[in-house]
């Protein structure tokens, strides 16, 4: 039987349970134990798809094809494994699955409420997930006392009562605050956090403070008292120099024992020598390198977190930091000095997005990098814009455009294929009025790699699987003149479909439709994003 570990959110948002939760299941992993985990977000989308990246930043793509929360990421960051997305569902998923089983008869006529049917599909998911691990840590979305997250807390205390107390444990992540003008740190908004959950029927077994000062034993002592809590089961988190610091600083306030002894797993001496090599070079790094970030959501910076934590990992790699200089792309459009910024850069990477907004400040940026031979790295619509710049002021084909942003243009050098084979293996149509959610071309697909090229430098290997998330293509009608041009095809799927262009007359451009940046891990870095780095720095000396 697998144990659970529940981690839940108290005070507010913003909080770090993500980053609490992969943190002690990385602890855990080291440990030499078969760990997953698991999001759970309460609001009635079925998935994060549709969602506006401002509304939700980052939506992470599993190697299945699901689109889910960005935590996702982080827990295959930290676990250095893929996740299904199963590991993510929301209230939404709930609630459907439910309402078709009803519709079909399932539950015999019985009247369909919360309790148990809800809380029954529930527990029925987590328990599925826990088929073939020895620990699940399970992070609910949210904060306790929120209306939609009812539900899930009486399911969960449900599972407590089912498995039994050395099988489930509960973690509340909560908040300190230091209030300046009284010189205190302040414990009461945890005991009224600790209160609710105590009234719905849940006792959390550790505290994970955050805060922005050490917490005092007295402090510590006196939260363990009014919240009925082990002493040494109060952890403090206090702001770390990076999120990979965070399980170092567990570890060193032994929050495993407090978890081995709660369930039962006896002694656990994690392994974590390369974690602690990697994460001084993250912190101390020898070397620093600039990139230039050209993209339409930089405001909102939780829109590219899979693609950030990936330069870092990189940097770590090369024991050099990644300093991001954030061009707004629409900005590029209309503000010509901003131009001036890329001169100053050791490379330029141009990230996804979608629709027309900021898109002629991306085919400046790429023209740039093209011209003064930076080195440049596009990723999805950094490769389409790269193809559309390159036909434009190099074959001369001034009308080159994607149907993404004129279905009837004349030069569909991007172009939307009616049908392709899913990560499944099933078939697919699409047409410009098909429904956005679920009709792309999403997860894990080969990209077989042409042998001589930038792409298979940085790979070495024939084949690899990287994963998509995009619903437009280049078009192979203009294939041969671009290579006549000396645009380079160096990846394609085993339909045929463009994976990668890269130049020929360049030091080292290179273009690709799939997005690196999600199987990439902190132990385990995305070849190509180490490469551009690696060039970057080349390019710099």
């Amino acid at each position: 039987m697998a144990k659970y570990i529940f981690i839940t959110g108290g005070v507010l948002s913003s909080l770090g349970k993500g980053v609490t939760s992969a943190s002690i299941a990385t602890l855990l992993k080291h440990s030499g134990l078969n760990v997953t985990m698991l999001k759970i977000d309460p609001y009635l989308n079925v998935d994060p798809g549709t969602m506006s990246p401002f509304e939700h930043g980052e939506v992470f793509v599993t190697e299945d094809g699901g689109e889910t929360d960005l935590d996702i990421g982080n827990y295959e960051r930290f676990l250095n494994e893929s996740i299904s997305k199963k590991n993510n569902f929301t209230t939404g998923q709930i609630y459907l699955s439910v309402i078709e089983k009803e519709r079909r008869g399932d539950y015999l006529g019985k009247t369909v409420q919360i309790i148990p049917h809800i809380t029954n599909e529930i527990k029925d998911r987590i328990y599925e997930i826990g088929k073939d691990f020895d620990i699940v840590l399970i992070e609910l979305g949210g904060t306790v006392g929120d209306i939609e997250g009812l539900p899930y807390m009486e399911a969960i205390r449900q599972i407590r009562q089912e498995v039994g107390s050395r099988n489930a444990m509960f973690v509340h992540v909560t908040l300190v605050p230091y209030i300046k003008a009284a010189g205190e740190l302040k414990t009461k908004p945890t005991q009224h956090s600790v209160q609710e959950l105590r009234r719905i029927g849940i006792t959390p077994q550790m505290l994970i403070c955050r805060s922005e000062a050490t917490l005092p034993k007295s402090l510590k002592r006196k939260l363990a008292n009014s919240c009925d809590i082990d002493y040494h089961s109060v952890i403090e988190a206090t702001d770390a120099k990076t999120i990979y610091k965070v399980p170092i600083n567990f570890l060193k306030q032994n929050i495993l024992t407090s978890i081995s002894e709660h369930l039962n797993l006896g002694e656990l001496n994690p392994d974590m020598t390369q974690w602690n090599e990697l994460v001084k070079k993250i912190v101390e790094p020898a070397d620093e390198v600039k990139i230039a970030f050209v993209g339409k959501y930089v405001t909102h910076k939780e829109s590219y977190k899979s693609l950030i934590e990936a330069l870092i990992h990189s940097g770590a790699w090369l024991d050099t930091r990644v300093n991001i200089e954030w061009i707004d792309s629409e900005d590029l459009e209309t503000k010509p000095e901003l131009m001036e910024k890329l001169e100053e850069v050791d490379g330029i990477l141009v990230a996804g997005g979608f629709g027309q907004r900021g898109v002629a400040g991306k085919l400046k940026a790429i023209q740039f990098a093209r011209e003064s031979k930076t080195p440049y790295l596009g990723i999805c619509l950094g490769m389409q814009t790269a193809v559309i710049e390159f036909a434009r002021n190099v074959l001369g084909i001034k009308d080159a455009e994607s149907q993404e942003f004129d279905p009837d243009t004349k030069e569909p050098i991007i172009y939307l294929i009616d049908e392709f084979i899913d990560a499944s293996g099933e078939k697919q149509l699409r047409t410009h009025t098909t429904p956005l959610g679920g009709t792309m071309r999403l997860g894990g697909y080969e990209c077989l790699v042409k042998e001589g090229t930038k792409l298979y430098d940085a790979y070495q290997t024939d084949k690899v699987i990287e994963r998509h998330r995009h619903r437009y293509e280049m078009n192979n009608a203009y294939a041969d003149r671009l290579e006549e041009a000396g645009m380079i095809i160096s990846g394609r799927s085993k339909e045929g479909l463009v994976e990668a262009v890269e130049l020929k007359d360049h030091p080292w451009f290179v273009a690709v439709q799939f997005h690196p940046e999600f199987t990439n891990r902190l132990q385990n870095p995305n070849k190509i994003i180490k490469k551009f780095v690696e060039k970057s720095l080349e390019f710099k000396k």
